[in-house]
């Protein structure tokens, strides 16, 4: 049988993955010579386990460091069908097994417009998992798919999107959302902030809505590496949606380049030079000097080094 890079580190040999006549899903593989069967609890025992080091302890040090969670939160963790934010799910299930806060959680899905087939499959997974999901459903696609509608789609599309999460999460008593972004997103918008944006700015772990009084959202995957989140999902044979926007069906195929596609492969080049390019990368907006730089904004408010080079 063939092995693909991750199954071969575990030493795995995928065997099947098939629906029975009850329609229950089935994953075996066999892990040193033994079958497996893959199921909710051995999902959920990888997290912990085999995964502790490179997900679940960065996942705590994350919350912990940027004081994501207080006593008494109500936490609508936002799942877009794919692998990132269905794993949050899981951390925060885990979490709330082994945690000490007092906190409770909300599994919230937006359907902005989804196929029939990418629905059923976001649907599939959160019952596989054992994640209890809140669907609601929105017109965004049609939305920004109207001729009048100037811009970047993308942008209103996300603009949208975080407005419907928020008062969606709001109706649920909830007084945060959580987002599945990770450390590799966090550098690709430093680098693409400077290259692209003409300045430096980052992904922060969390923020006050400004439109949504007593809102916060929070990224507890804040210090979780992508490729670690990858090998966690082929190594319980699952599968996520990709890309399922409407209008850039062939991004998960490379058809459209896009900004951060560019900038995640000249991260990925510099680093094979390299192994400290990306802490590096992710340091430099911990490490700013203001004494060093021409001109910065607080507030809204700009300053320049000449305001005070004389006095």
């Amino acid at each position: 049988m063939e092995k693909n890079a991750d199954t071969m580190k575990d030493n795995i040999i995928t065997l099947s993955h098939t629906i029975d006549s009850a329609g229950e899903d089935k994953r075996i593989k066999i892990v040193d010579g033994e079958e497996v069967l893959v199921n909710e609890k051995y999902v959920e025992r990888s997290i912990v386990k085999r995964f502790r080091k490179e997900i679940w302890r960065k996942f705590v040090k994350a919350i912990n460091e940027y004081e994501m969670i207080q006593d008494g939160d109500r936490i609508a963790v936002c799942i877009s069908g794919g692998k990132d934010s269905m794993l949050l799910a899981k951390l925060f299930q885990e979490l709330e097994r082994h945690g000490k806060k007092n906190f409770d959680v909300e599994f919230l899905v937006m359907d902005p417009g989804y196929n029939a087939e990418n629905r059923k499959q976001i649907e599939d997974n959160a019952k596989f998992l054992g994640v209890p999901i809140h669907i609601f459903e929105t017109d965004i696609f049609n939305t920004v798919a109207k001729d009048d509608i100037g811009g970047s789609p993308c942008y209103l599309c996300a603009r949208m999107r975080r407005g419907y999460l928020y008062s969606n999460a709001k109706k649920l008593g909830c007084n945060k959302i959580a987002l599945g972004h990770h450390f590799d997103d966090v550098i690709e918008t430093i680098v693409m902030g400077m290259l692209y944006g003409g300045q430096i700015q980052t992904m922060m772990p969390k923020l006050h809505s400004t439109n949504f009084e007593g809102m916060e959202l929070i990224r507890p995957m804040y210090l979780i590496r992508e490729d670690d989140i990858i090998h966690w999902r082929d190594y319980n044979m699952l599968k996520f949606l990709q890309c399922a926007c409407r209008f850039t069906e062939g991004c998960a195929t490379g058809e459209l380049e896009s900004k951060r596609a560019e900038v995640k492969q000249l991260i990925k080049e510099l680093s094979q030079k390299s192994d400290v390019i990306e802490m590096n990368i992710f340091r430099s907006v911990e490490n700013v000097n203001l004494n060093t730089v021409i001109a910065y904004k607080e507030g809204g408010v700009k300053h320049h080094f000449l305001d005070e080079y004389d006095k």
